[in-house]
C-alpha cells in the first residue's frame, strides 16, 4: 500500500492543531474569572471565536483557491499561536475577547485542511481520506482536555503557552514538510465564496438535505450549549479543579469517538440512517434533561458520558444522509453551508445559554434538551421526506 506522505503530515497538522483548541475549551471559564469573566461574559467569549471563524473562513477558503493551501493554512496557525499567547498574557476582558476574535479570523484550518484533502483525493478514496482528517481532529479534541488539566498544575498559563507551542509546531510543518496542493493560479471550486454565503439558505428548501442540514443546526446549538453549562456547573456547583475538569472533558469527548468505532455496528442493525439518528437524538435529548436535575459529579458525569456517546452518531449519519442525497457537482456547496450553519449554531448556543444561566445553571441543560426535542421531532420529518424522495426515484426508473 502506497503511503501519501502529504495526507500523514496534514493529519500531524490536524491532530496538533486539535490538541491545543481541546486544551483550552475546559479552562477558559477558571481562567477569565480572574478578570471577570462570568457566566454570560463566557457565553460572548465562546460565540466571538464563532462568529469570527463564520465570516472569515469562507474568505480563507476563497484566499486558498487564489493564492494556494500552503501559505493559508500556515496563516491561519500563526494566527491560532498568537491568540493563544494573548490569552495567556491577557490581563483584562479586552484582550481575552482579542484573543478568541483573533483565532476566529484566522481559523481556517478546517477547511483549508478539507480542501486539501479534496485536491489529492479521487472519487473512490475521498470518503476514507476525509474520514482520517476527522479522526485526527477528534483525537486531538479527546486528548487535548486531559493535557490541559495536567499542565494546570504548573498555573493556569501553561496550558495556552503550550497550546501556542504547539500551534507553531504545526507552522513549521506546513512550511517545511507539506507540498502545495492549489498551485497558484489553478482555480478550484473546494470554497464557497462569501457572496454566496446568504444565497445559499435557498439549500433548506432542498428536500431532505434542507432538514437534515437544520437538524445539524439545533444539534450544533445544543452541544455548544451544553459547553456554557459544562464549565460554569463544574466551576461554580462542583467546585472541581481544572484538572478534574480536563479529566471530565476528556471523557465526553472520547465517548464520541468510541461511538464512531461503532458505526459499522449500528449500520448493519439498522438499514436506514434516519432510524438511527432518532434513536441517538432521542438518547441525547434523555441524558441531556436527566442533568438538569443534577447535583453531584456521579449523576452529572453519567449524564454528559451517554451524550457524549451518543452524539457521535450526529455528523456521521447526517453528512451521509446530506450526500446521499444531492449530486457530485453541487457535493462541495452544500457542504460548505452545512459547515456555515454549524457556525451559525455555534455561535447561537452559547448566546442564548448566557442569558439563560441569568435564571439558573441548571437552566442550561435544559434548554440544550429543548433544541435537541425539536430536532427529534424533525427527524420524524426528514423520515417521511426521505421515503417519499426514494418513492419518486423509484417510479421514475420504472
Amino acid at each position: 500500500m502506497k503511503i501519501d506522505k502529504s495526507l500523514w503530515i496534514l493529519v500531524f497538522i490536524c491532530v496538533i492543531n486539535s490538541l491545543g483548541f481541546g486544551i483550552i475549551v475546559p479552562l477558559m471559564y477558571t481562567f477569565g474569572k480572574r478578570y471577570g469573566i462570568n457566566e454570560q461574559s463566557l457565553s460572548w467569549l465562546t460565540a466571538a471565536y464563532s462568529v469570527a471563524q463564520l465570516f472569515a473562513t469562507p474568505i480563507l477558503g476563497s484566499l486558498s483557491d487564489k493564492y494556494g493551501r500552503k501559505p493559508l493554512l500556515a496563516i491561519s496557525l500563526i494566527g491560532t499561536c498568537i491568540s493563544f499567547i494573548m490569552f495567556a498574557e491577557a490581563r483584562g476582558v479586552i484582550l481575552l475577547f482579542a484573543a478568541r476574535i483573533l483565532d476566529g479570523l484566522t481559523g481556517g484550518n478546517i477547511s483549508v485542511a478539507q480542501a486539501i484533502v479534496s485536491d489529492t483525493s479521487t472519487p473512490a478514496n475521498r470518503a476514507k481520506r476525509f474520514g482520517i482528517l476527522s479522526s485526527a481532529f477528534a483525537f486531538g479534541f479527546v486528548i487535548g482536555p486531559a493535557v490541559g488539566g495536567l499542565l494546570s498544575r504548573f498555573g493556569l498559563q501553561a496550558p495556552f503557552f503550550f497550546a501556542a507551542g504547539i500551534s507553531f509546531l504545526g507552522v513549521m510543518a506546513t512550511i517545511f514538510f507539506l507540498k502545495e496542493t492549489n498551485p497558484v493560479g489553478h482555480k478550484t471550486i473546494a470554497a464557497a465564496e462569501p457572496k454566496k454565503l446568504f444565497s445559499s439558505f435557498s439549500t433548506l428548501k432542498v428536500p431532505v438535505v434542507g432538514i437534515a442540514i437544520f437538524i445539524g443546526f439545533l444539534l450544533t446549538m445544543a452541544q455548544f450549549t451544553m459547553i456554557i453549562g459544562f464549565q460554569t456547573f463544574t466551576v461554580d456547583t462542583l467546585k472541581l479543579s481544572p484538572n478534574n475538569i480536563g479529566l471530565l472533558y476528556t471523557g465526553f469527548a472520547a465517548m464520541g469517538i468510541i461511538m464512531q468505532l461503532c458505526i459499522p455496528l449500528f449500520t448493519k442493525m439498522f438499514h436506514s440512517r434516519t432510524v438511527i439518528l432518532l434513536l441517538s437524538t432521542f438518547l441525547c435529548f434523555a441524558a441531556m434533561f436527566f442533568a438538569g436535575f443534577t447535583a453531584t459529579l456521579l449523576t452529572f458525569a453519567v449524564c454528559i458520558c451517554i451524550y457524549g456517546l451518543f452524539n457521535g452518531l450526529r455528523n456521521p449519519m447526517l453528512n451521509a444522509i446530506i450526500a446521499d442525497n444531492n449530486t457530485n457537482k453541487s457535493q462541495g456547496a452544500i457542504l460548505g453551508f452545512n459547515q456555515s450553519c454549524a457556525s451559525i449554531g455555534q455561535t447561537l448556543g452559547p448566546i442564548a445559554a448566557g442569558f439563560i444561566t441569568m435564571i439558573s445553571i441548571h437552566a442550561v441543560f435544559f434548554l440544550s434538551s429543548f433544541y435537541i426535542l425539536i430536532a427529534f421531532l424533525f427527524t420524524f420529518r426528514l423520515k417521511d421526506k426521505e421515503r417519499s424522495t426514494s418513492l419518486r426515484r423509484t417510479t421514475a426508473q420504472v
